[in-house]
């Protein structure tokens, strides 16, 4: 799929892709899971360039010197994460595509903050931080 669509819960904020996803990945870091209320959250990766807010206007969260997080103010929905690392690159949350069946995460990050009761016997690899090595967002 070369377009994608998404948006929130309360459907006051739509936005669209229009590029193939570079990647999606299980995120277990404490940050995500408290900005999404879940145990883990699943973000799609695509490129930055490829992205447009088409309805409505979220607000930006800068949740630490190096990412932003954007979320709807009226339902909450989680929406966007960017880092400063990676500028050329936008991660939606899988939860807010029109069509998230058409991504398949391909590994877990932040897999050593992972909480102890959830076990996912999915076979994806696992990194104890970022894909890279990283390892500076708990």
């Amino acid at each position: 799929m070369s377009e994608f669509l998404g948006g929130c819960l309360c459907g006051g904020i739509r936005y669209r892709l229009g590029a193939k996803s570079s990647h999606a990945a299980h995120c277990h870091c404490s940050q995500c899971r408290r900005a999404s209320g879940a145990a883990f959250l699943t973000w799609v990766a695509f490129p930055a360039v490829s992205f447009a807010f088409i309805q409505g206007a979220p607000r930006i969260y800068r949740a630490t010197d190096k990412a932003e997080r954007s979320f709807c103010p009226d339902c909450g929905t989680p929406l966007t994460f960017r880092h400063v690392d990676s500028a050329h690159q936008v991660d939606v949350t899988a939860g807010s595509l029109d069509n998230a069946q058409d991504v398949q995460p391909v590994h877990h990050i932040w897999d050593s903050a992972k909480l102890g009761w959830l076990n996912m016997g999915d076979g994806l690899p696992r990194y104890p931080g970022e894909r890279d090595g990283s390892e500076d967002m708990p």
